[in-house]
């Protein structure tokens, strides 16, 4: 597809909640140029050979082995893809540096050490430096001569990353700022040489600093033992009257939360990447196991228990996937539009991201816990092999249980879903009045039940209209009712999130199908048919669940009776035999002995 914006109907962030999204303008993963192919092939590769024959050997944190292979991924590119070349990186899209993190995704602790070196150890600088500092450091973290950290965490500030308590003070000549405190569960930390650390000048003036290894003051803990991710060094800094040069200061004074913020949002989306790559690896080792295993003279892959959870683990990878794409596309376009209309790079990428804040964090949700039930159900099909440390399986598993806290826990970016979207309306940016307000008109209307349209998708689209319609219904009488107390109503706000997600996912699956029959027909879309009508099917059951439990919450009497009403009309679905479109689902991954795509 075209990378030009004209012509086109260009959401807005958030905004395909009250717009309908056009099929022929959706990016699909299947519209990967050579070139992006050629680089995923190229980080399969990289693990195959580089990382998964030592995995062993990272995990037990042999000591320079880790920096060693960040230094081979450098010299071969994988960690500059996105730094612009002037900086010494290749200056690619957004599409392939999202490519690259699902490629390296399933490398277990290395995935983890590639994403923060790319991700918060490098972009605040790239970002937010001045051309002094991006010139000093970008090079060198490019080509992974020297590894980056980030150091915003601490023992009493996780989510709440503004009540940091490390302070930095101007000294009296005025030449350094001096740091006193502590970060905790700082990746990297225990060999990187730059770290973007946040402190408070003067105890109030969030902001951020480069710090690098051996500056006066500063010192590390000891490697901390963890239930997964063994292999990827974990340590807190200690900063007493650490010198830190004024030269070093990252960005402005008071405005470190702007580097913070701007930084998690291409995090989130990032970490669902390479949540996705992890996905797809596990997927093949556990369909590879159920064709092996046999149990009562057969393999275990003729039966019908586990030819359901091979189907439902490829139902998610591929759901999340066109999720991942399409959104990584609207950021790509949003970019250059943004360059096109005089922006340097740096403000346009961070602009980019910013209007997809909200898509960026339910990617991040939906990713982590795809994950989460891939490993899970392939430790199920591995069945008590699947508990053995000899089995790759085993630390898949433990590995994975990381995602939904890192990067934001996922408690939180369900709630920021449901924050950014009411704070963009309340601000003009998104227009929900009017769409709310023809939903309850709509609630008090004879109910059409027939479309009277054949058109090609037409049910589908229908009921992923009305699941729209469901989330404004039940959004919309939440801040009616509940007005300035909604933000402490955390599960209601976590139930309108939930169906978000679950709707916005299955958007992106169906325009998928619809991109791909439009390409190769129906026949040869039966695969891809059967994931998105399943995943329909299911979603409307979830949608009314959140839904119901979130109306229950704050409504009763006849407003209750009629919004429990309308949900179940918004979440109708036909009739569906699910079971036998993943049994087809199953018997074409065991036929290709892996996740095919």
């Amino acid at each position: 597809m075209s990378t030009s914006t004209e012509n086109k109907q260009v959401l807005k962030g958030g905004e395909w909640l009250i717009k309908e999204s056009l099929s022929g303008e959706t990016f699909i993963p299947e519209d990967f140029n050579e070139e992006q192919q050629m680089v995923k092939d190229m980080c399969a590769s990289f693990l195959d050979s580089e990382v998964l024959p030592i995995i062993d050997r990272i995990d037990k944190l042999e000591p320079g082995l880790m920096p060693s292979l960040l230094l081979k991924a450098g010299e071969q590119g994988l960690l500059g893809t996105s730094i612009p070349e002037q900086y010494g990186g290749l200056g690619k899209d957004f599409i392939t540096s999202t490519l690259v993190n699902e490629g390296l995704g399933g490398g277990f602790s290395f995935s983890v050490a590639v994403a923060a070196h790319t991700g918060i150890g490098t972009l605040p600088i790239l970002y937010f430096g001045t051309d002094a500092q991006k010139q000093k450091y970008i090079p060198k973290l490019a080509t992974g001569e020297w590894k980056g950290s980030y150091g915003l965490t601490e023992p009493n500030s996780g989510s709440d990353a503004l009540g940091a308590k490390t302070t930095a003070k101007l000294s009296a000549d005025g030449k350094h700022y001096i740091l006193n405190g502590q970060k905790c569960w700082i990746t990297n930390g225990g060999f990187a040489d730059i770290y973007t650390v946040f402190a408070k000048i003067d105890g109030d003036k969030f902001s951020a600093f480069i710090v690098e290894r051996g500056f006066e003051g500063f010192t590390q803990g000891p490697e901390e033992h963890k239930m997964g991710i063994k292999g990827s060094s974990t340590v807190q800094l200690y900063f007493q009257d650490c010198k830190v040069p004024v030269e070093n200061l990252l960005g402005e004074i008071g405005k470190g939360h702007i580097i913070a913020f701007n930084i998690l949002n291409i995090g989130r989306l990032k970490l669902c990447a390479a949540a996705l790559g992890g996905a797809k690896r596990a997927a093949s080792v556990s369909i590879q196991y159920a064709i092996t295993r046999e149990q009562f003279k057969t393999s275990i892959s003729n039966f019908g228990a586990i030819k359901n959870k091979i189907a439902e683990i490829a139902i998610y990878i591929w759901v999340a996937e066109s999720a991942l794409y399409r959104t990584s596309k609207w950021i790509d376009d949003k970019e250059i539009e943004l360059q096109k209309g005089g922006k340097p790079f740096n403000e346009s990428l961070l602009g980019a991201a910013e209007e997809y804040a909200i898509e960026c964090a339910m990617l991040k949700v939906f990713g982590s816990e795809a994950l989460d039930f891939v490993v899970d159900e392939g430790v199920q099909i591995h069945g008590g092999n699947g508990f053995s440390d000899e089995y790759i399986i085993s630390k898949a598993y433990r590995d994975s249980r990381i995602n939904r806290i890192y990067e934001g826990t996922n408690e939180i970016n369900r709630l920021l879903t449901v924050d950014m979207v009411l704070k963009r309306a309340m601000k003009g940016k998104l227009d929900l009045m009017g769409p709310a307000m023809a939903v309850q008109k709509e609630l008090l209307s004879i109910p059409d039940f027939g479309s009277g349209d054949d058109a090609p998708f037409a049910k589908e689209k229908k009921l992923i209209s009305n699941f729209k319609k469901a989330i404004l219904m039940v959004a919309g009488a939440a801040v009616q009712k509940l007005m300035m107390k909604l933000d402490t109503e955390q599960e209601i706000l976590m139930n309108i999130a939930d169906m978000s997600i679950e709707t916005f996912h299955a958007e992106s699956a169906l325009l998928r199908v619809m991109r791909l029959v439009d390409t190769k027909g129906e026949a040869a879309s039966q695969f891809e048919l059967d994931i998105m009508r399943t995943y329909l099917y299911d979603a409307a059951d979830h949608i009314n669940k959140f839904g119901k439990d979130a109306i229950n919450a704050f409504a009763e009497g006849d407003e209750q009776r009629m919004m429990l009403l309308g949900l179940k009309r918004f979440t109708k679905a036909e009739a569906f035999n699910s079971k036998e479109a993943k049994r087809r689902i199953a018997n074409k991954l065991i036929g290709e002995n892996k996740y095919p795509l």
